[in-house]
């Protein structure tokens, strides 16, 4: 299969899975894309594994 023939997704499980010490959740998915009227809204799944900001980002954000 060349990367012609891939999917989106195929090809970023393949890119993910690329790395020397790679398992088989690193290509587990991260964020959820919903398209409504024209609206584009990315969120971060409850479940991913790595999470953008840190540890203390959930903390400053929960305060507000």
């Amino acid at each position: 299969m060349t990367a012609d023939d891939m999917t989106d997704e195929q090809k970023r499980r393949d890119q993910l899975l690329a790395a020397p010490d790679a398992v088989e959740s690193d290509a587990d998915p991260r964020i959820d894309v919903t398209r409504r009227d024209g609206v584009t809204r990315i969120d971060i799944r409850d479940d991913a594994a790595v999470r953008p900001g840190g540890p203390d980002l959930d903390d400053e954000i929960d305060s507000r």
